[in-house]
């Protein structure tokens, strides 16, 4: 079932998500939700807060980007088959020196601003069975990860640019929260006026 995407300026993208257990309620109903809402929706990440719950899960299928021309072969190789259910995810250790790249949000339709992110993340998770895992995910791959561990830390990318450009963009936003976009995927609009 294809769900609405949380628009900027909802409350619960700005909440610290909180871990769950193997009885969540139906959970693989919600991953395959989550799944069909981030395919529908052309994404390569969906937070478990853009579609209005404040738990630590998020989805990443990176592999759009495996057919990027511009980024090295081992790059690509990974993004291929980077698709993953990330549950209670942490962050051990970031490093490197921090690498500009143009990121957007599916809560935050027509607004892309270069952030700066380290390359290199150890991290540890659980998938969809709860089996603990920790990897180290370097370019692109740490990236996204970083940019979907960042809603469930109550964290936007908007967050992490310099205030001249919040302050570009900030009607924008203010647009985005109250429905005045048009995004060609279902969304929910915290300040959405009733009866427009």
């Amino acid at each position: 079932m294809i769900l609405p995407i949380v628009a900027y300026g909802d409350p619960v993208l700005r909440k610290e998500c909180m871990d769950i257990d193997a009885d969540y309620p139906n959970l693989k109903e919600l991953i395959v939700n989550m799944k069909e809402t981030m395919y529908n929706a052309s994404g390569v990440g969906l937070a478990a807060p853009q579609i209005g719950k404040a738990i630590r899960l998020f989805i990443i299928d990176a592999s759009p980007f495996a057919e990027d021309e511009d980024l090295d072969e081992a790059d690509r190789e990974t993004l291929k088959s980077f698709n993953k259910v990330f549950i209670n995810a942490q962050i051990l250790e970031e490093e490197g020196e921090e690498w500009a790249f143009n990121e957007g949000c599916l809560s935050i339709p027509d607004v892309r601003q270069d952030v700066l992110r380290q390359p290199k993340v150890t991290i540890e998770y659980q998938d969809e069975d709860f089996k603990t895992h920790t990897e180290v995910l370097e370019g692109l791959a740490a990236r996204v990860f970083q940019h979907e561990y960042d809603h469930i830390e109550g964290v936007l990318f908007t967050d992490k640019i310099s205030s001249l450009k919040k302050r570009l963009i900030k009607k924008k936003l203010e647009n985005i929260s109250k429905g005045k976009i048009n995004a060609d995927y279902r969304m929910r609009f915290p300040n959405l006026k009733k009866g427009r």
